[in-house]
C-alpha cells in the first residue's frame, strides 16, 4: 500500500521505518529536513508539505505529531490536509492530544468525506522501533478493520476502544495512572531505603505482594534495583518528564472539561511541574524519584 506519513520524530520515524520494512510505499513530511531525508534513504518518497502528501498517490495518511494545536494546524489549516485530501482516503492520527480535539478533528474529516481514526500509542521509543506498540484506536468498527493490518506493521496490541477519540480517552486515562503510580513507586522505595532496607529486597518484597506494580516490577525508579531501565543509566532515555507532564496536564484539562475530580492526577501534574522547572525535563519520567533526595537533584 502507498502510505503517507507526517511527523518523524522520535517515534513517527521508526514506525515509519517499520511501514518501509513490511513493504509498504511511503510518502514522508516533516518540519526536519534531516528526518525527511533520512528516510528517503531508506525509500520514502520526500515531500515538502502535509499538502503535498495529500496530493500523492497515498492510500492512507497517517500523522504523529507533538500537540494538539499541530493536529488542527495539518488538518483543519489553510492548505492542510482536508483542503487537498481526496475524500474516501482513511485518515489516522497517532498523536497523543486531547479527545475533545480529537473528536472535533474527526468530525471535520467525516463533513469532507474522509474516515478517520485517532491511534495513540503506548511502548516508547524502544516499542516504535521493535514494532511492538500498543494502539489504542477510536472510530468506526469498519475503519478499525481496514487499519488494523496497517497497525499490525508498526505495533503488537491493536485495541478497538469505541467510537472517535476514545482511542485518546484510553491513552489519557492509561498515562494518568502511570504517572501517579511512578510516584508512588519512587516514594515507597525512597521511604523504605531511608529506614535501612536494601532496594533489591524491598523491590522483591513489593513485587510479590499487593505493592506490586509495572512502576516497580518493571520499571522501578531505584537505581540498582533493574539492570535495563533508565534508573540504570542515569535516567537517560525512556520516556521524557516534560512529555509525561505534557499527557498529565491532557488528563487534567480533559478532566475539566466534564467536571470528574482527579485528585491524585493533579498532585502528580504539580510534581512533575516542579521537577520539569527543574532543568530536568529530557530525564525520564522515572528520575521523578530525585525529588525524594535530601539534594533534590539528579
Amino acid at each position: 500500500m502507498h502510505i503517507g506519513f507526517i511527523g518523524l520524530g522520535n517515534m513517527g520515524a521508526p514506525m515509519a521505518r517499520n511501514l518501509l520494512k513490511a513493504g509498504h510505499r511511503l510518502s514522508v513530511c516533516d518540519l526536519s529536513a534531516a528526518a525527511v531525508a533520512a528516510l528517503a534513504e531508506t525509500g520514502a518518497s520526500a515531500c515538502d508539505s502535509p499538502a503535498a502528501v495529500a496530493r500523492s498517490e497515498a492510500e492512507l495518511i497517517i500523522t504523529m505529531l507533538p500537540a494538539a494545536a499541530h493536529v488542527k494546524a495539518v488538518y483543519l489549516g489553510e492548505g492542510g490536509l482536508l483542503d487537498q485530501v481526496r475524500p474516501g482516503l482513511l485518515l489516522i492520527d497517532s498523536s497523543t492530544i486531547d479527545p475533545l480535539s480529537a473528536r472535533e478533528v474527526a468530525a471535520a474529516a467525516r463533513a469532507h468525506g474522509n474516515p478517520m481514526l485517532d491511534a495513540p500509542v503506548s511502548g516508547g521509543t524502544a516499542g516504535a522501533a521493535a514494532g511492538s506498540l500498543t494502539f489504542m484506536v477510536g472510530g468506526a468498527a469498519e475503519d478499525f478493520e481496514r487499519a488494523r493490518p496497517i497497525l499490525a506493521a508498526m505495533g503488537k496490541n491493536i485495541v478497538h476502544c469505541g467510537d472517535a477519540g476514545n482511542g485518546q480517552v484510553a491513552k489519557v486515562a492509561n498515562n494518568l495512572l502511570l504517572g501517579i503510580s511512578m510516584i508512588g513507586a519512587a516514594e515507597a522505595m525512597s521511604l523504605g531505603v531511608a529506614l535501612g532496607m536494601d532496594a533489591r529486597v524491598l523491590a522483591g518484597v513489593i513485587n510479590s505482594s499487593s505493592g506490586r506494580c509495572w512502576s516497580s516490577d518493571t520499571y522501578n525508579p531505584f537505581p540498582g534495583v533493574l539492570d535495563d531501565v533508565p534508573a540504570a543509566r542515569g535516567y537517560r532515555g525512556g520516556f521524557r518528564s516534560d512529555l509525561m507532564l505534557k499527557d498529565l496536564g491532557l488528563a487534567s484539562e480533559a478532566a475539566r472539561q466534564v467536571g470528574q475530580p482527579v485528585f491524585l492526577g493533579a498532585l502528580a501534574q504539580q510534581l512533575y511541574q516542579v521537577f520539569v522547572a527543574q532543568g530536568h525535563e529530557a530525564l525520564d519520567f522515572s528520575a521523578i524519584i530525585h525529588l525524594y533526595n535530601k539534594d533534590n537533584h539528579p
